[in-house]
C-alpha cells in the first residue's frame, strides 16, 4: 500500500486544495485532505472470471465541527471521515481523486433533477413526455444559473434550496393608478443574494 499523501495544487508537500471544496455530509468547506491507494480485488466470493482487480483509493478528511475539548485536554486522536473509490483508470493517484470528485458533482446535479420534474413522466404519449422534461431541463439550468450569479453558496445548492430562497420570495401585490405594483419583504435574509443574479444581468459589459 502507498504512504497517504498530502493534496494540493502542485507537488505532494502541502495540504492544502487549491480552491476549498464543498463537502456535502459535513455541509462545510475543506481545504485539506490525504488520498492512498491499494490493490483491491473485488467480488472475490464470486468465480474467478467473475472477480475484479483494480485500484482502491481512499480520500479522508477532518471531521470539523466536533464538540469543544476543554483547555488543556488534547483529543487522543483525531477524526477522519474516509470516501473510497474502486477504478481501474491509468491516471496519477491525484489526478484520479481529482476525477473523482468531479465524478460526484455530476452525480449530484442528476439526483437533484431526478429528485423534482423527472421523478414522474406526466403523460402517457412520447411526445408529450420529451416536452415535459425538455422544459424541465431548461428550467433546471437557469435555475442552477441564478445560483451560481448570486453567490459561492447558491453555486453548489440544490435547486430546491435556490427555489426557497431567490425564487419563492413572499410578496405582496398592490394596485395603484392601473399600476401593479409587486411589494417585497423589506429585510429579507437572502436580499443581497436575490439581487445579484438581477444586477448581474443588467449591468453593461464592460468596455474594451
Amino acid at each position: 500500500m502507498r504512504p497517504p499523501i498530502a493534496i494540493n495544487g502542485g507537488g505532494l508537500d502541502g495540504d492544502q486544495y487549491p480552491n476549498a471544496v464543498w463537502d456535502e455530509e459535513g455541509q462545510c468547506w475543506i481545504s485539506d485532505a490525504e488520498i492512498a491507494e491499494i490493490g483491491y480485488t473485488a467480488f472475490t466470493s464470486k468465480p474467478k472470471k467473475h472477480q475484479v482487480t483494480a485500484r482502491l483509493i481512499v480520500r479522508r478528511v477532518k471531521r470539523l465541527g466536533s464538540p469543544a475539548v476543554p483547555a488543556g485536554q488534547g483529543t487522543l486522536f483525531d477524526t477522519w471521515r474516509y470516501h473510497a473509490a474502486f477504478t481501474d483508470s491509468p491516471l496519477s493517484l491525484k489526478d484520479t481523486e481529482r476525477d473523482r470528485r468531479r465524478h460526484a458533482v455530476v452525480e449530484q446535479v442528476i439526483a437533484d433533477i431526478k429528485n423534482s420534474a423527472f421523478a414522474h413522466a406526466l403523460s402517457g404519449h412520447f411526445q408529450a413526455n420529451a416536452a415535459w422534461f425538455t422544459l424541465a431541463a431548461i428550467a433546471h439550468n437557469l435555475t442552477r444559473a441564478a445560483g451560481t450569479l448570486a453567490d459561492a453558496i447558491h453555486a453548489r445548492a440544490t435547486t430546491a434550496t435556490i427555489r426557497d430562497h431567490l425564487i419563492d420570495v413572499p410578496a405582496s401585490l398592490a394596485r395603484s393608478a392601473r399600476r401593479l405594483t409587486l411589494h417585497l419583504p423589506e429585510r429579507p435574509p437572502w436580499a443581497g443574494d436575490f439581487a445579484q443574479p438581477f444586477t448581474a444581468v443588467h449591468t453593461p459589459p464592460p468596455t474594451v
